[in-house]
């Protein structure tokens, strides 16, 4: 008999993603999203309303939910903290609280942010000590505790952190990493001087890989007779490590363009940016080895070439 899975975010450029490779593996699978929902294809639903969760919930009747949805970007975070916390943390409560009462499991995906990305901390473990280093990490940070309290007694609330994500994208100011093709050809308009971070160290993770992981944790732990022993945090990363400037060193490769209209910023964080960013908030994928999910990841070049149409000798 086909299992259930229900995605919320599925609209977005991880959700996609994880419903592709629910769907893949002949799961049935419905979607939820809000700004951009399509129904019936993908559920309109407002997290923040506990009835909807509900009706939702006893509608689709899920084994497993990946929360996916969650405000992301951190410099959006600090212009809207109520709206982030409310949907970062308080929706995840809710969501937890339901699917706990409902022997459903639920997968919330996470970040690296949780980690402070001082330099020479990395790699983390699961079970290092978070310190957030800005809105966006804390609120994510509060997500997961709030999922581990109220799935504490059923032992059926998972925790996954990924760091920056890059894939299929509708647009691309979707992904941190995609947008970065955008300022490759800014770069190349008459007397423009792009500014790009050549300090910070990013493990772009492609959506796919992420989408498989969370089919692989959903199916080891429904099958698991021992879910209470189950770590409760995981972590899935790429070991491909850019900073942003190299990122677009590399899309100018592809593309067969100069990059002398983009300047290396090697300065790393200015200190009165309202923004904080780690410098290297690398995780460590030791608990997924040791449950025996595969951790390969798609190459970063490659996966570019073939995005783009650029297959060069």
């Amino acid at each position: 008999m086909s299992k259930t899975a229900l995605v919320t975010g599925a609209t977005g450029l991880l959700g996609r993603e994880v419903v592709k490779a629910f769907r893949t593996e002949r799961w049935t699978v419905v979607g939820t999203g809000f700004t951009r929902a399509d129904p019936p294809t993908t559920l309109k639903i407002n997290l923040g309303d506990e009835q909807q969760i509900t009706e939702v919930l006893d509608e689709v009747k899920p084994e497993v939910v990946v929360h996916c949805a969650a405000n992301r970007f951190p410099d959006k975070c600090d212009a809207d903290p109520a709206g982030t916390k409310a949907l970062n943390i308080n929706a995840s409560r809710t969501l937890a609280k339901a699917t706990h009462v409902r022997s459903v499991l639920l997968i919330y995906i996470s970040t690296d942010y949780v980690f402070p990305g001082a330099p020479g901390d990395a790699p983390y473990e699961a079970d290092a000590t978070p310190k957030p280093p800005n809105l966006y990490g804390q609120t994510k940070l509060d997500g997961e505790e709030a999922i581990l309290k109220e799935t504490k007694a059923s032992g059926l609330g998972v925790i996954l952190r990924v760091p920056v994500l890059y894939g299929k994208a509708t647009e691309p100011r979707e992904s941190a990493v995609n947008v970065l093709m955008d300022a490759v050809w800014k770069a190349q308009e008459t007397g423009r001087k792009v500014i790009m971070d050549d300090w910070a160290l990013r493990y772009p993770t492609n959506t796919e890989d992420v989408g498989r992981v969370c089919h692989d944790v959903a199916t080891k732990y429904l099958q698991a007779t021992n879910k209470g022993e189950l770590p409760k945090v995981l972590q899935f990363s790429s070991e491909d490590k850019f900073t942003k400037y190299e990122i677009c060193e590399i899309m100018a490769e592809i593309m067969g363009l100069p990059l002398e209209g983009m300047t290396s910023n090697k300065k790393g964080n200015d200190p009165e940016a309202s923004v904080q960013r780690p410098y290297d908030c690398h995780l460590s994928t030791k608990v997924l080895k040791e449950l025996g999910i595969p951790v390969y990841t798609q190459n970063f070049k490659a996966w570019w070439r073939r995005e783009v149409k650029a297959f060069r000798k």
